[in-house]
């Protein structure tokens, strides 16, 4: 945070704590509600966190340039980030995968359901490189690969609203777990918003409506981040794409399997030899990240 923010903060903070002192300040308890969580929201910002730390997390990986390397290291952000889960007491929850011949993925969806999961895991977000010996290359040559790590707070409806009537619904037969009942039947759902073509589907429950309940949810975060973003680029006089485009160019971390073992932060500039203790799930090992 820069120092002119964080005196407007101090600021601000300042004028509506004034106003708490004020004999009448309780004839209104809604207005006075709204200033003691404005209060709140304010000094959190102070100290470092967001106004949406505090929610459970939708969390999405996509693979990009590199072929089953770039699809087999989705496949290894997944299973790093099952294991803080793990560590963190945490529930995972597969909403939607797709699955390659090798055991990789194109892209995955899941939902970590506990509270300020989005708070721990926010700093993911961006592109991620991954550079090894290729175990799919018969010359065992040095293949670089990418990823990108999508991690979005649940938005609760009430945050941000949305016309779900212009949404392009369909169906499919799903192929996540849950027995022959769901295989037979066209319960995957898929919703598409047709202004900004952001598409999402969920295939894990046994029922379309459980789907499309998630579906949405998943479309809601997409969407309020998108407006996020936009709102920002009003600010800042950019001019606003209607549809999503992926930035790739702005990768936040390398991990290094060959000639040596490392993690290097790109936000910060750190680097770490302890490649296998953040692949098991210790994503805290950047000090200047936790700052």
């Amino acid at each position: 945070m820069q120092e002119k923010e964080k005196k407007e903060i101090v600021e601000k903070l300042s004028i509506l704590k004034s106003k708490t002192y004020s004999s009448d300040f309780w004839k209104n308890s809604q207005k006075a509600q709204e200033i003691l969580k404005e209060i709140e929201f304010l000094n959190k910002k102070l100290k470092g966190g967001g106004k949406y730390d505090h929610l459970p997390s939708l969390v999405a990986i996509f693979s990009g340039v590199g072929g089953e390397d770039s699809e087999d290291f989705v496949k290894i952000l997944f299973e790093m980030y099952l294991a803080f889960c793990n560590k963190n007491n945490f529930d995972l929850y597969v909403l939607d995968e797709t699955k390659n011949s090798k055991g990789g993925y194109k892209n995955i969806h899941f939902e970590i359901k506990n509270k300020k999961s989005y708070g721990k895991l926010k700093k993911q977000n961006g592109v991620h490189r991954m550079i090894r010996k290729s175990p799919f290359n018969a010359k065992n040559k040095r293949q670089t690969s990418f990823a990108l790590v999508e991690v979005l707070p649940k938005i609760p409806k009430t945050d941000f609203h949305f016309n779900e009537e212009n949404l392009e619904i369909s169906f499919s037969k799903s192929g996540g777990a849950g027995g022959q009942n769901v295989n037979k039947r066209d319960t995957a759902v898929r919703l598409t918003d047709p202004e900004t073509e952001i598409s999402v589907s969920v295939s894990s429950e046994r029922s379309q409506e459980q789907n499309r309940e998630i579906t949405l949810e998943l479309l809601r975060a997409k969407l309020f981040k998108k407006h996020r973003e936009d709102e920002k680029k009003k600010k800042e006089g950019l001019q606003i794409d209607k549809k999503l485009k992926i930035d790739w160019g702005k990768q936040i971390r390398s991990y290094i399997f060959d000639p040596y073992k490392m993690v290097k932060n790109h936000k910060t500039g750190e680097e770490v030899n302890k490649l296998e203790e953040v692949l098991e799930g210790n994503l805290n090992i950047f000090e200047k990240e936790k700052k």
